[in-house]
């Protein structure tokens, strides 16, 4: 039989294979007996013989671990994702549900087609106690100090010092994300929150909280919500009042926004996107 490999909702490639599990299969007739459709059925044998730690057959490393309706990676980052068999096809469920045609299957051994379209050889270690399913997030965004920057801006004879304090939150971004192996795996991270402040000597001007939500006429939903709050600089007063900017930026990939925060002397704020 052929099988269409599923990646992100894209055809990657179709590839003859033999299923070596028994799998079940169900057809359903039309009410006048004129067709056949295949049943998609949970196939709750393939689910009992994937329990366990399985590693690369090849290089030996630990590629991952399932645990009840959970797969759970041998990385740092990212979260264990639900899964079910339908059939001979490995289904999982993050952002978004990706299909894994699986050609073989038994106790101590597994083998599937990844997003890719290549045949991933996995075998089941005896011992299944590795630490897999702690999600641990990068270190510049998770239990760390409060990160102070300040600047000093010279206005017509006055100074202003403008701060921010860039506070890390538990507030997840989550970014699907393809592996080197093919494998389509939900990454997490940490949102910020900076609070800006300006002061004139001791005397305090203005202070606020920033969330990224803020910024959302700014930039594209899908970029929000994939991108988290990471910096921000005082750049400037003038008699309109002062201005800090703000970059948003997708965790590990070079994609970013700069939006200017403008605020009155009012303490009104404005946004307005700031060209590279």
């Amino acid at each position: 039989m052929k099988l269409a490999i599923l990646g992100n909702g894209r055809i990657r490639r179709l590839a003859g294979m033999t299923f070596i599990l028994g799998c079940l299969y169900a057809c359903g007739h039309s009410a006048n007996g004129a067709g056949e459709a295949q049943v998609e059925e949970e196939n709750d044998e393939a689910v009992r013989l994937l329990q366990g730690v399985w590693i690369d057959e090849d290089s030996e490393v630990p590629f991952l671990k399932v645990k009840g309706d959970s797969i759970y990676f041998a990385t740092q980052v990212n979260v264990p994702l639900h899964f079910r068999v339908k059939n001979d096809t490995l289904v999982t469920y993050g952002a978004e549900p990706v299909e894994y045609p699986i050609r073989e299957l038994q106790e101590h051994s597994f083998r599937f087609y990844t997003a890719m379209g290549d045949l991933l050889s996995l075998r089941k270690l005896e011992n299944d106690t590795l630490p897999f399913g702690t999600v641990v997030a990068p270190r510049d965004t998770l239990l760390r100090e409060v990160l102070r920057k300040d600047s000093v801006i010279e206005f017509q004879g006055n100074r202003y010092r403008g701060y921010a304090y860039i506070n890390s939150t538990s507030i997840k971004v989550v970014r699907p994300v393809m592996t080197e192996e093919g494998i389509f795996v939900d990454n997490v991270y940490y949102d910020n929150v900076i609070h800006i402040c300006v002061y004139q000597g001791t005397r305090r001007l203005f202070g606020k909280d920033i969330r990224k939500e803020m910024l959302s006429e700014m930039v594209p939903e899908d970029f929000l919500r994939s991108s988290i709050l990471s910096d921000m600089e005082f750049v400037g007063v003038d008699s309109r009042g002062y201005h800090y900017l703000a970059t948003l930026c997708v965790p590990d990939a070079s994609s970013c926004y700069n939006v200017m925060v403008d605020v009155s002397t009012a303490g009104e704020l404005s946004y307005q996107i700031r060209l590279q």
